[in-house]
């Protein structure tokens, strides 16, 4: 499974996301704290910079190499600071019919659409699913699809759901578009008999405003009786974790989040957290979405319950 990770608030600079902290985003792809699997897929971000030319664009970044070997990513980490980002490490099953390529990198930003999105799941029997999936795609955009990936496809479908899918991430909407996108992957499931985990956990951001979902398709469902044969990504939900703060950087010989939330100026949310003390951190629960956007300097976060 892939890792991901969603900031929003003062300016940060990418290494003290990327590479310094305990359990930096790049560190989790080879040495993971939670669900031990390795993340050798790519990596990929957007980040966005209130003070740069044309703010509302953002920085992009991918290779299909390891980030841990990465010299272009980390000089660019080492020098850039953002507001928001986005960032992805992808992690795909350890077989010969995976796809390592550029175009199967997250986050997903179409030309001209202003939401990009990150995946963390899979979806059990894909291409069985897809000659199904394309007739609720837009046909303006079904062929801005590049890659081979469960993720594009998904992001493709929520775009195609929104009443504007080249407008603002808003909440209301957003959710709608969810719930339209998660009830036709449920229905293409029933139609070709899949009845088996698959994970869901989406990221996205437009830059201003995030949101994070935790979701599963028939949990607890596998494909085989023997205990010994389920990988343990289907063991668990995959973790979501958030936490918001007045700074996050090296406080007191430690990385951390500090100020609480009734201070708060920054918004992170991770698919594991990435500091060794994970008290200010609080887990997504299975089933929702949260969503957070700043108001007068300050995030607010939101949890609303999803249907399963």
């Amino acid at each position: 499974m892939c890792r991901a990770l969603l900031y929003l608030g003062e300016p940060i600079l990418l290494d003290d996301l990327f590479y310094r902290p305990d359990n930096s985003l790049v560190k989790q792809s080879y040495m993971p704290k939670m669900l031990h699997m390795l993340n050798l897929a790519g990596f990929g971000m957007r980040a966005w910079d209130a003070g740069s030319h044309q703010p509302d664009r953002p920085y992009s970044y991918s290779s299909s190499t390891l980030p841990v070997f990465d010299r272009n990513l980390k000089h660019l980490a080492e020098k850039v600071r953002a507001n928001c980002v986005l960032a992805h490490v992808r992690g795909v099953s350890y077989s010969t019919r995976s796809v390592i390529s550029s175009e199967n990198t997250h986050p997903f930003s179409f030309p001209g659409y202003r939401i990009a999105m990150a995946h963390n799941g899979d979806l059990y029997r894909f291409q069985e699913m897809k000659r199904h999936l394309a007739a609720h795609v837009r046909p303006d955009i079904l062929p801005l699809i590049e890659g081979t990936t469960d993720s594009e496809w998904i992001y493709a479908l929520l775009l195609s759901r929104l009443d504007d899918p080249k407008g603002p991430l808003d909440q209301a909407e957003f959710r709608r578009a969810i719930d339209a996108v998660f009830a036709i992957i449920r229905d293409v499931r029933k139609r070709e008999g899949i009845v088996a985990s698959s994970s869901v956990n989406l990221f996205a951001t437009d830059g201003a405003r995030l949101a994070a979902v935790r979701y599963c398709f028939d949990f607890g469902c596998y494909n085989t009786e023997s205990p010994a044969a389920v990988h343990e990504a289907n063991l668990s939900y995959l973790s979501l974790w958030y936490t918001l703060g007045r700074e996050y950087g090296f406080h007191d010989g430690d990385w951390k989040m500090i100020g609480g939330n009734e201070n708060a100026r920054s918004v992170m949310v991770a698919s594991e957290p990435l500091t060794g003390d994970t008290s200010a951190w609080l887990e997504v629960p299975e089933y929702s979405m949260l969503y957070t956007t700043v108001r007068d300097g300050q995030p607010m976060a939101e949890v609303e319950h999803l249907a399963a």
